[in-house]
């Protein structure tokens, strides 16, 4: 079995930021994400831990932030509360045959994103798609 993993720490503040551009939400996360967002009280930490995710995914992934937009790595959850990735487009392509597990968190300060991905051995790397996918 292959197995990678990823990483990412996130500022708040950053993310608040970021959020007094109005394209912020709609460049980066999906409609499902916002609409979770727009149920939370206090839509700052999950927005962050989100964020943290989707470059968690693209270490993870091994590919970085190329060849896929941020907005097709959906960070949704379940009904119990724990996140998971949905996928679209390029970032499908990508990770194809490889799963994923992913862990958030968040302080006052700070969310971080922790991502694992796993596939059996033989499995394609990501990266070694990049090359047959048409990157803007």
């Amino acid at each position: 079995m292959k197995l990678t993993c990823g990483t990412d720490l996130v500022p708040l503040k950053q993310i608040e930021r970021s959020l007094g551009n109005p394209r912020f939400l709609q460049r980066f996360f999906s409609s499902e994400e916002r609409a979770f967002f727009a149920g939370r009280r206090r839509p700052l930490p999950s927005v962050a831990a989100s964020f943290a995710a989707k470059e968690a995914f693209a270490k993870a992934l091994g590919t970085g932030v190329r060849g896929f937009a941020l907005a097709e790595v959906s960070v949704l959850r379940d009904a119990l509360g724990r996140p998971y990735y949905a996928l679209s487009g390029r970032a499908a392509q990508l990770a194809q045959g490889w799963e994923f597990s992913l862990s958030l968190s968040h302080t006052e300060e700070y969310a971080v994103a922790f991502a694992v991905a796993f596939a059996p051995d033989g499995a394609e790397e990501p990266a070694g798609r990049l090359a047959g996918l048409s990157i803007p």
